[in-house]
């Protein structure tokens, strides 16, 4: 038997036990130094044994996962590395910031055991062992931090294991990911959160702030919401990387403030339309469904019938259509359908059929 061991059975650990759990040759086991915490995540069927006992959970475990806080990381490690674990055996941890972990692992003896950093990039609102699932980490990416060092046996059984989470792999320099994770999760929760301090300040002394704070306000700052113990130390672990960006953002708001001052319109505008090109090219993350990059964009009337005429149309000349999205139409013109398809080869002929229909086609 395969033996996993989780080390904080929430959210994350919950989803990835629930990933493993029951497939033939697994045995799934959840610690956690609280025994109502052990009883709760057997209770609900997340792992197939629980301990208060980390001696016991890493015992002739083959993998162990470190899903605790990231303030927490490095007294697990410094743990493990007194306990006597299995040959060959494979740590990772969850943690959001990978350049702290990375290096205080190295320093530690793990025997014949090998650390590799990871983060998978998904989550909830909610959190705790009740908000686990297996489908939390499908089309997801999940970042590995092997070091020159680490043996490529190691890190091959760990991708192996984690094809079970359907995430997408992404092998990275654990500082390269520190960067790139700086600027686009950790610095977006810094802002949303000096945003809503700010509207609260001024709202103070006018409740009319509170009362009209919602609709858009309320979905650009709705990370504002996350745990504040779970970012204060991924702020403090990820500090010389934030202080960098947030200085690169001190620029950026004053390079907005003189387009401001000298009543440059076109530079306004010109500030949004590069800003909505690049969101718009972001990839979505979709759970549950298979990725595609084979899609393309079709003018429709605004008139009942319409979907159900181009479905029709494609499944008499048997393309298969995998997934299809409605872009609201402007009050009078003509609305919009995203179309994704499973290969390029149905996606030309689809392209062909409905131009020949007189559609209009763009990607």
């Amino acid at each position: 038997m395969t033996k996993i061991a989780i080390f904080g059975v929430g959210l994350i650990g919950g989803s990835l036990a629930l990933c493993f759990k029951g497939r033939p040759g697994f045995r799934v086991v959840g610690h956690s130094p609280r025994s109502e915490s052990v009883r709760k995540c057997v209770d609900r069927g997340v792992v197939d044994e629980g301990t208060t006992s980390l001696e016991e959970a890493a015992a002739d475990a083959d993998f162990l996962f470190l899903c605790v806080p990231v303030g927490m990381l490095n007294d697990y490690l410094e743990a493990l590395s007194r306990c006597p674990l299995k040959p060959g055996a494979v740590i990772t941890d969850v943690g959001s910031t990978k350049g702290e972990i990375v290096e205080a692992a190295s320093r530690l003896s793990f025997g014949d055991a090998v650390f590799i950093g990871g983060h998978p990039m998904a989550g909830k609102e909610r959190s705790g062992v009740e908000a686990a699932t297996s489908k939390l980490f499908e089309n997801a990416y999940y970042v590995l931090t092997p070091t020159s060092s680490t043996p490529e046996t190691s890190y091959n059984a760990l991708v192996e294991l984690l094809a079970y989470t359907n995430a997408r792999l992404v092998r990275m320099d654990a500082r390269t990911h520190d960067g790139i994770v700086g600027a686009v999760s950790h610095l977006p929760h810094i802002v949303a959160a000096m945003l809503v301090n700010l509207v609260a300040r001024l709202g103070e002394s006018d409740d009319g702030y509170e009362k009209l704070a919602a609709g858009g306000f309320r979905d650009i700052t709705r990370i504002a919401s996350a745990d504040p113990t779970i970012w204060r130390d991924i702020c403090v672990s990820n500090r010389e990387v934030l202080l960098e960006l947030l200085q690169a953002w001190i620029s950026e708001t004053e390079r907005f403030m003189d387009i401001l001052r000298a009543e440059d319109g076109e530079g306004i505008a010109a500030q949004f339309r590069t800003a909505s090109a690049f969101r718009s090219a972001l990839p979505e993350r979709r759970v549950g469904i298979a990725t595609t990059h084979y899609e393309f964009y079709v003018q429709v009337a605004d008139e009942p019938g319409t979907i159900g005429k181009l479905t029709t149309l494609l499944g008499s000349w048997r393309i298969n259509l995998r997934n299809i999205g409605i872009l609201e139409p402007t009050p009078g013109g003509p609305g919009s359908l995203r179309m994704s398809f499973g290969n390029e080869d149905d996606l030309g002929r689809a392209k062909t059929l409905l131009e020949q229909e007189g559609y209009i086609v763009h990607y």
